[in-house]
Protein backbone atom coordinates (compact mmCIF):
# COMPACT_ATOMS: atom_id res chain seq x y z
CA UNK A 1 0.00 0.00 0.00
CA UNK A 2 2.61 2.62 -0.95
CA UNK A 3 0.28 5.23 -1.96
CA UNK A 4 -1.22 5.67 1.81
CA UNK A 5 -0.39 8.85 3.63
CA UNK A 6 -0.37 7.73 6.82
CA UNK A 7 1.06 9.32 10.00
CA UNK A 8 -1.12 7.81 12.63
CA UNK A 9 -1.09 4.01 13.11
CA UNK A 10 -4.68 3.72 13.69
CA UNK A 11 -5.46 4.41 10.09
CA UNK A 12 -2.87 1.43 9.17
CA UNK A 13 -4.28 -0.43 6.31
CA UNK A 14 -3.54 -3.81 3.55
CA UNK A 15 -4.76 -4.54 0.53
CA UNK A 16 -8.45 -5.21 0.45
CA UNK A 17 -7.30 -8.98 -0.77
CA UNK A 18 -4.80 -9.30 2.09
CA UNK A 19 -6.87 -10.92 4.53
CA UNK A 20 -4.11 -13.28 6.30
CA UNK A 21 -3.37 -9.55 7.64
CA UNK A 22 -6.27 -9.22 10.02
CA UNK A 23 -5.29 -12.96 11.76
CA UNK A 24 -2.19 -11.61 12.99
CA UNK A 25 -2.23 -12.39 16.43
CA UNK A 26 -0.70 -9.29 17.51
CA UNK A 27 -3.49 -7.40 15.48
CA UNK A 28 -5.84 -8.16 18.41
CA UNK A 29 -3.89 -6.38 21.01
CA UNK A 30 -3.79 -3.31 19.57
CA UNK A 31 -6.85 -1.26 19.88
CA UNK A 32 -6.71 2.87 19.56
CA UNK A 33 -9.11 4.71 22.06
CA UNK A 34 -9.48 7.47 20.06
CA UNK A 35 -13.51 6.34 18.63
CA UNK A 36 -14.42 4.93 21.52
CA UNK A 37 -17.13 7.78 22.22
CA UNK A 38 -18.39 8.18 19.12
CA UNK A 39 -18.76 3.85 19.19
CA UNK A 40 -20.50 4.05 22.52
CA UNK A 41 -22.85 7.30 21.27
CA UNK A 42 -23.98 5.02 18.78
CA UNK A 43 -26.93 3.30 21.14
CA UNK A 44 -27.71 6.76 21.60
CA UNK A 45 -29.08 7.87 18.47
CA UNK A 46 -30.35 4.61 17.36
CA UNK A 47 -32.99 4.77 15.44
CA UNK A 48 -35.54 2.60 13.10
CA UNK A 49 -36.73 3.47 9.65
CA UNK A 50 -38.85 0.83 9.20
CA UNK A 51 -40.68 1.84 12.92
CA UNK A 52 -43.57 4.18 12.78
CA UNK A 53 -42.43 5.05 16.73
CA UNK A 54 -39.31 6.95 14.70
CA UNK A 55 -40.63 7.55 11.32
CA UNK A 56 -44.53 7.03 10.24
CA UNK A 57 -44.31 6.99 6.41
CA UNK A 58 -48.43 7.13 6.66
CA UNK A 59 -47.73 10.94 7.26
CA UNK A 60 -49.83 12.84 3.89
CA UNK A 61 -48.60 15.41 2.03
CA UNK A 62 -50.71 16.34 -1.02
CA UNK A 63 -47.56 16.61 -3.45
CA UNK A 64 -50.14 17.15 -6.39
CA UNK A 65 -51.01 20.41 -5.10
CA UNK A 66 -48.12 21.49 -2.19
CA UNK A 67 -44.43 22.66 -2.94
CA UNK A 68 -42.49 20.15 -0.46
CA UNK A 69 -39.78 22.92 -0.70
CA UNK A 70 -40.12 26.80 -1.29
CA UNK A 71 -40.60 28.20 -4.69
CA UNK A 72 -37.07 30.42 -3.84
CA UNK A 73 -35.27 27.21 -3.76
CA UNK A 74 -36.18 25.82 -6.65
CA UNK A 75 -33.89 28.40 -10.11
CA UNK A 76 -36.13 27.03 -12.86
CA UNK A 77 -39.10 28.68 -11.23
CA UNK A 78 -36.74 32.37 -11.28
CA UNK A 79 -36.70 31.78 -14.96
CA UNK A 80 -38.35 32.05 -18.56
CA UNK A 81 -39.19 28.29 -17.66
CA UNK A 82 -42.34 29.52 -15.46
CA UNK A 83 -44.19 31.34 -17.95
CA UNK A 84 -44.35 27.79 -20.54
CA UNK A 85 -45.99 26.44 -17.02
CA UNK A 86 -49.20 26.28 -15.55
CA UNK A 87 -49.45 26.15 -12.02
CA UNK A 88 -49.83 22.98 -11.42
CA UNK A 89 -46.76 22.23 -13.47
CA UNK A 90 -44.70 24.39 -12.11
CA UNK A 91 -45.73 22.17 -8.44
CA UNK A 92 -44.76 19.25 -10.62
CA UNK A 93 -41.75 20.04 -12.17
CA UNK A 94 -40.36 21.94 -8.74
CA UNK A 95 -41.07 18.59 -6.44
CA UNK A 96 -39.61 16.64 -9.68
CA UNK A 97 -36.85 18.70 -8.83
CA UNK A 98 -36.89 17.96 -4.92
CA UNK A 99 -36.77 14.47 -6.00
CA UNK A 100 -33.46 14.76 -8.14
CA UNK A 101 -31.84 15.95 -5.15
CA UNK A 102 -33.11 13.58 -2.80
CA UNK A 103 -32.37 10.33 -5.53
CA UNK A 104 -29.03 12.38 -5.18
CA UNK A 105 -28.58 11.98 -1.46
CA UNK A 106 -29.83 8.24 -1.74
CA UNK A 107 -27.10 7.41 -4.17
CA UNK A 108 -25.01 9.18 -1.75
CA UNK A 109 -26.03 7.38 1.40
CA UNK A 110 -24.77 4.10 -0.90
CA UNK A 111 -21.88 5.42 -1.70
CA UNK A 112 -21.24 6.13 2.21
CA UNK A 113 -22.29 2.30 2.68
CA UNK A 114 -20.29 0.22 0.46
CA UNK A 115 -17.05 2.91 0.87
CA UNK A 116 -17.18 2.67 5.29
CA UNK A 117 -17.78 -1.54 4.05
CA UNK A 118 -14.66 -1.08 2.22
CA UNK A 119 -12.49 0.23 4.78
CA UNK A 120 -13.52 -2.73 7.33
CA UNK A 121 -11.52 -4.39 5.00
CA UNK A 122 -8.19 -2.36 5.18
CA UNK A 123 -8.12 -0.76 8.01
CA UNK A 124 -6.00 -3.15 10.47
CA UNK A 125 -6.66 -1.49 14.02
CA UNK A 126 -9.58 -2.91 15.43
CA UNK A 127 -10.84 0.52 17.08
CA UNK A 128 -11.00 1.85 13.34
CA UNK A 129 -12.32 -1.32 11.94
CA UNK A 130 -15.24 -1.22 14.47
CA UNK A 131 -15.99 2.41 13.41
CA UNK A 132 -16.10 1.77 9.96
CA UNK A 133 -18.32 -1.03 10.58
CA UNK A 134 -20.61 0.94 13.10
CA UNK A 135 -20.84 3.85 10.25
CA UNK A 136 -21.92 0.86 7.50
CA UNK A 137 -24.48 0.24 9.82
CA UNK A 138 -25.84 3.55 9.77
CA UNK A 139 -25.37 3.97 6.51
CA UNK A 140 -27.89 1.59 5.62
CA UNK A 141 -30.50 2.23 7.40
CA UNK A 142 -30.43 5.92 5.61
CA UNK A 143 -30.35 3.95 2.00
CA UNK A 144 -33.63 2.31 3.49
CA UNK A 145 -34.93 5.24 5.14
CA UNK A 146 -34.40 7.63 1.94
CA UNK A 147 -35.51 4.68 -0.47
CA UNK A 148 -39.03 4.47 1.56
CA UNK A 149 -39.38 7.93 1.33
CA UNK A 150 -39.12 8.45 -2.51
CA UNK A 151 -40.89 5.32 -2.74
CA UNK A 152 -44.16 6.82 -0.68
CA UNK A 153 -43.92 10.13 -2.85
CA UNK A 154 -43.12 9.17 -6.21
CA UNK A 155 -42.47 5.60 -6.57
CA UNK A 156 -38.63 5.31 -7.33
CA UNK A 157 -35.74 7.43 -7.70
CA UNK A 158 -34.29 8.89 -10.47
CA UNK A 159 -30.60 7.39 -12.13
CA UNK A 160 -27.69 9.19 -10.64
CA UNK A 161 -26.25 11.95 -12.19
CA UNK A 162 -22.79 11.16 -13.89
CA UNK A 163 -20.85 14.06 -12.16
CA UNK A 164 -21.74 12.54 -8.71
CA UNK A 165 -21.79 8.67 -9.74
CA UNK A 166 -18.44 9.13 -11.14
CA UNK A 167 -17.12 10.49 -8.05
CA UNK A 168 -18.39 8.04 -5.40
CA UNK A 169 -16.91 5.18 -7.78
CA UNK A 170 -13.48 6.96 -7.39
CA UNK A 171 -14.01 7.32 -3.52
CA UNK A 172 -15.51 3.89 -3.27
CA UNK A 173 -13.01 2.08 -5.62
CA UNK A 174 -9.67 4.78 -4.00
CA UNK A 175 -6.92 2.25 -2.32
CA UNK A 176 -6.11 5.01 -0.44
CA UNK A 177 -7.64 5.88 2.50
CA UNK A 178 -7.06 9.32 3.01
CA UNK A 179 -8.93 9.63 -0.34
CA UNK A 180 -11.65 7.76 1.47
CA UNK A 181 -11.87 10.02 4.26
CA UNK A 182 -11.45 13.01 2.69
CA UNK A 183 -13.40 12.54 -0.25
CA UNK A 184 -16.41 10.98 1.41
CA UNK A 185 -16.48 11.56 5.74
CA UNK A 186 -15.14 15.38 5.07
CA UNK A 187 -16.52 16.28 1.51
CA UNK A 188 -19.64 14.23 1.00
CA UNK A 189 -20.57 14.70 4.68
CA UNK A 190 -20.06 18.23 4.82
CA UNK A 191 -22.27 18.22 1.49
CA UNK A 192 -24.77 16.10 3.12
CA UNK A 193 -25.09 17.79 6.75
CA UNK A 194 -25.40 21.45 4.66
CA UNK A 195 -28.30 19.74 2.25
CA UNK A 196 -29.98 18.28 5.26
CA UNK A 197 -30.15 21.32 7.13
CA UNK A 198 -31.67 23.18 4.71
CA UNK A 199 -34.08 20.44 3.60
CA UNK A 200 -35.10 20.36 7.81
CA UNK A 201 -35.54 24.02 7.70
CA UNK A 202 -37.52 24.54 4.60
CA UNK A 203 -39.07 21.70 3.29
CA UNK A 204 -43.24 21.79 3.80
CA UNK A 205 -43.41 18.13 4.52
CA UNK A 206 -43.25 17.22 8.05
CA UNK A 207 -41.89 13.52 7.18
CA UNK A 208 -39.14 15.08 4.98
CA UNK A 209 -38.21 17.44 7.98
CA UNK A 210 -38.21 14.43 10.65
CA UNK A 211 -36.34 12.12 8.00
CA UNK A 212 -33.34 14.53 7.70
CA UNK A 213 -33.06 15.53 11.00
CA UNK A 214 -32.70 11.44 12.88
CA UNK A 215 -30.65 11.22 9.92
CA UNK A 216 -28.67 13.98 10.69
CA UNK A 217 -28.01 12.83 14.27
CA UNK A 218 -25.54 10.04 12.26
CA UNK A 219 -23.92 12.35 9.90
CA UNK A 220 -22.54 14.61 12.89
CA UNK A 221 -20.53 11.93 14.08
CA UNK A 222 -19.46 10.98 10.68
CA UNK A 223 -18.36 13.88 10.45
CA UNK A 224 -16.76 14.02 13.52
CA UNK A 225 -14.60 10.97 12.58
CA UNK A 226 -13.59 13.12 9.64
CA UNK A 227 -12.55 16.22 11.97
CA UNK A 228 -10.84 12.89 14.46
CA UNK A 229 -8.51 12.05 11.16
CA UNK A 230 -7.26 15.51 10.32
CA UNK A 231 -6.62 16.52 13.63
CA UNK A 232 -4.31 13.76 13.79
CA UNK A 233 -3.10 13.21 10.28
CA UNK A 234 -2.88 16.77 8.31
CA UNK A 235 -0.35 19.18 11.07
CA UNK A 236 2.69 15.97 10.21
CA UNK A 237 1.92 15.82 6.65
CA UNK A 238 5.29 16.75 4.88
CA UNK A 239 4.88 19.26 2.01
CA UNK A 240 4.40 17.26 -0.67
CA UNK A 241 2.10 14.62 1.19
CA UNK A 242 -0.51 18.04 2.08
CA UNK A 243 -0.12 19.02 -1.68
CA UNK A 244 -1.44 15.76 -2.74
CA UNK A 245 -4.57 15.99 0.17
CA UNK A 246 -5.01 19.95 -0.80
CA UNK A 247 -5.32 19.29 -4.43
CA UNK A 248 -7.50 15.94 -4.21
CA UNK A 249 -9.97 17.95 -1.94
CA UNK A 250 -10.22 21.01 -4.81
CA UNK A 251 -10.16 18.08 -7.37
CA UNK A 252 -13.49 16.79 -5.91
CA UNK A 253 -14.62 20.25 -4.92
CA UNK A 254 -14.51 21.41 -8.00
CA UNK A 255 -16.57 18.56 -9.49
CA UNK A 256 -19.27 18.52 -7.42
CA UNK A 257 -19.79 22.34 -8.08
CA UNK A 258 -19.94 22.35 -11.15
CA UNK A 259 -21.95 18.98 -11.82
CA UNK A 260 -23.89 18.09 -8.50
CA UNK A 261 -27.25 20.44 -10.23
CA UNK A 262 -26.20 20.84 -13.61
CA UNK A 263 -29.30 21.15 -15.77
CA UNK A 264 -27.51 18.63 -18.36
CA UNK A 265 -28.15 15.80 -15.75
CA UNK A 266 -31.50 17.18 -15.28
CA UNK A 267 -32.95 16.86 -18.58
CA UNK A 268 -34.94 13.73 -17.69
CA UNK A 269 -36.83 16.27 -16.07
CA UNK A 270 -37.35 18.35 -18.38
CA UNK A 271 -38.21 15.66 -21.17
CA UNK A 272 -41.85 15.49 -19.11
CA UNK A 273 -42.54 19.01 -19.83
CA UNK A 274 -42.06 19.58 -23.42
CA UNK A 275 -38.77 20.97 -22.44
CA UNK A 276 -34.96 21.52 -24.28
CA UNK A 277 -33.01 21.27 -21.36
CA UNK A 278 -30.43 23.34 -23.55
CA UNK A 279 -33.16 26.08 -23.48
CA UNK A 280 -33.79 25.60 -19.57
CA UNK A 281 -29.92 25.96 -19.24
CA UNK A 282 -29.80 29.48 -20.97
CA UNK A 283 -33.07 30.44 -19.38
CA UNK A 284 -31.43 29.79 -16.01
CA UNK A 285 -28.40 31.58 -16.97
CA UNK A 286 -29.96 34.99 -17.39
CA UNK A 287 -31.18 34.84 -14.15
CA UNK A 288 -28.84 32.95 -12.32
CA UNK A 289 -25.31 34.67 -12.32
CA UNK A 290 -22.35 33.89 -10.75
CA UNK A 291 -22.64 36.94 -8.36
CA UNK A 292 -26.06 34.68 -7.74
CA UNK A 293 -24.23 32.14 -7.03
CA UNK A 294 -22.03 33.79 -4.77
CA UNK A 295 -25.14 35.02 -3.18
CA UNK A 296 -26.57 32.04 -2.26
CA UNK A 297 -23.41 30.56 -0.46
CA UNK A 298 -23.65 32.99 1.82
CA UNK A 299 -26.32 31.05 3.32
CA UNK A 300 -25.47 29.22 6.39
CA UNK A 301 -26.92 25.93 5.28
CA UNK A 302 -25.41 26.13 1.79
CA UNK A 303 -23.93 22.71 1.20
CA UNK A 304 -21.02 24.06 -0.63
CA UNK A 305 -20.44 26.82 1.85
CA UNK A 306 -20.60 24.24 4.72
CA UNK A 307 -18.08 21.68 2.45
CA UNK A 308 -15.75 24.55 2.63
CA UNK A 309 -15.58 25.49 5.99
CA UNK A 310 -14.96 21.83 6.48
CA UNK A 311 -11.93 21.64 4.72
CA UNK A 312 -10.99 25.05 5.83
CA UNK A 313 -11.58 24.23 9.73
CA UNK A 314 -9.41 20.97 9.04
CA UNK A 315 -6.04 22.63 7.87
CA UNK A 316 -7.06 21.49 4.03
CA UNK A 317 -6.76 24.67 2.80
CA UNK A 318 -3.28 26.84 2.63
CA UNK A 319 -2.52 29.89 0.55
CA UNK A 320 -1.94 27.51 -2.35
CA UNK A 321 -5.75 26.38 -3.37
CA UNK A 322 -7.63 29.39 -1.25
CA UNK A 323 -8.08 31.38 -4.52
CA UNK A 324 -9.89 28.47 -5.82
CA UNK A 325 -12.50 28.47 -3.17
CA UNK A 326 -12.17 32.61 -2.37
CA UNK A 327 -13.41 32.90 -6.11
CA UNK A 328 -17.08 31.85 -4.55
CA UNK A 329 -16.85 32.43 -0.73
CA UNK A 330 -15.54 34.93 1.53
CA UNK A 331 -12.81 33.22 3.07
CA UNK A 332 -11.74 35.43 6.03
CA UNK A 333 -15.96 35.70 6.94
CA UNK A 334 -15.85 31.81 6.96
CA UNK A 335 -12.63 31.83 9.16
CA UNK A 336 -13.91 33.91 11.42
CA UNK A 337 -16.75 31.65 12.24
CA UNK A 338 -17.12 29.54 15.39
CA UNK A 339 -15.90 26.04 14.44
CA UNK A 340 -19.50 24.86 15.14
CA UNK A 341 -21.08 23.05 12.01
CA UNK A 342 -24.14 23.50 10.18
CA UNK A 343 -26.72 20.54 11.86
CA UNK A 344 -24.70 19.92 14.98
CA UNK A 345 -27.55 21.83 16.96
CA UNK A 346 -30.30 19.79 14.20
CA UNK A 347 -28.67 16.68 15.17
CA UNK A 348 -28.67 17.35 19.18
CA UNK A 349 -32.77 17.88 19.10
CA UNK A 350 -32.83 14.94 17.31
CA UNK A 351 -30.93 13.60 19.85
CA UNK A 352 -33.15 14.64 22.53
CA UNK A 353 -36.48 13.03 20.34
CA UNK A 354 -34.79 10.09 20.16
CA UNK A 355 -33.82 9.81 23.78
CA UNK A 356 -37.34 9.76 24.39
CA UNK A 357 -38.47 6.86 21.73
CA UNK A 358 -35.58 5.00 22.97
CA UNK A 359 -36.01 5.01 27.05
CA UNK A 360 -39.87 3.60 26.30
CA UNK A 361 -38.33 0.25 23.46
CA UNK A 362 -38.10 -3.32 25.39
CA UNK A 363 -34.72 -4.28 26.24
CA UNK A 364 -34.27 -7.88 25.17
CA UNK A 365 -35.53 -10.22 27.82
CA UNK A 366 -37.33 -8.19 29.67
CA UNK A 367 -41.54 -8.53 29.75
Amino acid sequence: MTDQITQDPIYNAVAPDDFPAMLDPNRYGIRTDAFDKIISATHDHFWDPLDPAYLDFSTPFDIENELLMPRETIPELHSAVADRLDEGQLIKLANESVRWSLSGILHGEQGALSLSASLCNILLDPGAQEYATNQTREEARHVTAFSRYIQVRWGSPYPVGEGLGGLLNELVSAKEVYKKLVGMQMLIEGLAMGAFASFHAKTNDPLLKRLTQLVMTDEAFHHKFGKIWADKTIPSLTPDEHNKVEDWAASCFQTVLFNLMNIRQKQVIYQQFGLDWEWVRDACREVYTDDDRREALKDSTNIFRVLVKTLLNSGIITDRTRPLYAHWIDMDEIGAESEDMVGYAIADEGMEYLKGINQHRRVIGQK
